[in-house]
């Protein structure tokens, strides 16, 4: 099973990005989902997750600036996150689960927060 990830990239500091995330070929629908992150020599972290209800969870270092969101029609994860800090950078990986299914990752997308 591959996940379709996409939005990564430069930005800078106090900017905005969307990264977005979608089973191949809608091959499961989508039940709770996460993003997480691993930011160069440290540890792989939870970012936010949200369930099959939109319920809602975020971590403290981002509350307030990203959103994870869900589209049931397109399938698809999101995860808007605006004023971005050097300290967002990392590589920003979803994890999808259907009805049924275990969890599956993507591939990771590079998220870089630079002047």
């Amino acid at each position: 099973v591959q996940l379709q990830a996409s939005g990564g990239g430069l930005v800078q500091p106090g900017g905005s990005l969307r990264l977005s995330c979608a089973p191949s070929g809608s091959i499961f629908r989508i039940s709770t989902a996460g993003w997480y992150r691993q930011a160069p020599g440290k540890q792989h972290e939870l970012v936010a997750t949200i369930t099959s209800g939109g319920n809602t969870n975020y971590a403290d270092s981002v509350k307030g600036r990203f959103t994870i969101s869900r589209d049931n029609a397109k399938n698809t994860v999101y995860l808007q996150m605006n004023s971005l800090k050097p300290e967002d950078t990392a590589v920003y990986y979803c994890n999808l689960k259907g009805f049924g299914t275990p969890g599956y990752w993507g591939q990771g997308t590079l998220v870089t927060v630079s002047s």
